[in-house]
């Protein structure tokens, strides 16, 4: 008992010798972040529009949800001689789905139709994201990505790093003659961005491995998703830097700039970039691309 009293004793005194030490985290204002990936499944008749708003929050503080003054999609195939202007114009006005959501979809409200009409999309056409923030503009501009047909999804048996991992074997083939990018979603925010440097014009099958616990009877969605080069590279970016974070379009990083634009002091005369203002940009990115699905049953 004298001994385990002398112990007590000497941890209260350990325990009262502790400092509190504050540390000072790195603050900044915050950011608009803007998540608009756009998912064309050309055997719909429209495209389910949705873009969310958030902002960047304090150190490991969630991300709250912002609302915008106004939000649109311009689209149309570009002019051959003149590709800042369209053969046929046309216009997506866009309202918050429900009030502080951050969520907006085509305005159901408008005197006419604003969604998307998926024959309005392909492989020709071009999209603008408008946006209206707390007194900014940003513009996002990005081409319409198809993609191929998934050939097979089936679960593996092997493992990577841990017993516990799930194998999933992913087939597909690639066009010929052309350098072609892919971005596969894993279903839980888990992404993987390829290209076909070594296998253009070929059928390819690759394993990607799940090292979380998935239960026998659980479904999985698997997609293979179109993407230029500029897509790419920010979800390979992102990839890399985003590991065990929960998703790619959940938690965006600062270095890793995507193409929304602050324009807002632009004036296409004597400043038409933000060279001068490195420290002016929203985070996240728009990009409206071809999808095909295929869900599994974990056995």
């Amino acid at each position: 008992m004298k001994k385990i009293g002398f112990l007590f004793l000497s941890l209260l005194s350990l325990l009262s010798c502790e400092d509190v030490i504050e540390v000072d985290l790195p603050t900044e204002k915050p950011r608009l972040i803007v998540d608009g990936l756009i998912r064309v499944d050309r055997s719909q008749e429209f495209v389910p529009v949705e873009i969310r708003v958030r902002e960047t929050s304090n150190f490991f503080e969630d991300n709250p949800v912002t609302q915008l003054e106004s939000a649109s999609i311009i689209y149309g195939i570009p002019l051959p001689d003149a590709p800042e202007l369209f053969e046929e114009i046309f216009v997506s006005s866009l309202a918050e789905a429900e009030l502080g959501t951050g969520i907006y979809i085509p305005d159901p409200n408008a005197t006419s139709d604003q969604r998307i009409r998926t024959s309005n999309t392909g492989p020709d056409y071009i999209f603008i994201l408008q946006l209206q923030h707390k007194g900014r503009s940003y513009l996002a501009r990005t081409p319409y990505s198809s993609t191929v047909p998934l050939d097979d999804v089936v679960q593996g048996t092997e493992t990577l790093f841990d017993e516990d991992d799930t194998e999933v074997k992913v087939t597909f083939t690639d066009i010929p003659n052309q350098n072609d990018f892919y971005v596969f979603d894993f279903d839980f925010g888990e992404f993987q961005a390829v290209e076909d440097q070594f296998f253009q014009g070929q059928q390819f099958q690759f394993s990607y491995f799940y090292d979380k616990n998935l239960e026998p009877g659980q479904d999985v969605t698997i997609s293979i998703l179109g993407a230029d080069q500029d897509f790419f590279n920010y979800v390979d970016l992102l990839v890399e830097q985003t590991e065990d974070t929960g998703g790619v379009f959940e938690t965006p990083v600062t270095t890793a700039r995507g193409n929304v634009f602050d324009v807002t002091d632009l004036d296409n005369i004597n400043i038409f970039d933000n060279v001068g203002q490195p420290d002016v940009f929203a985070l996240g990115y728009f990009a409206v691309v071809q999808t095909f699905s295929r869900t599994i049953t974990i056995e």
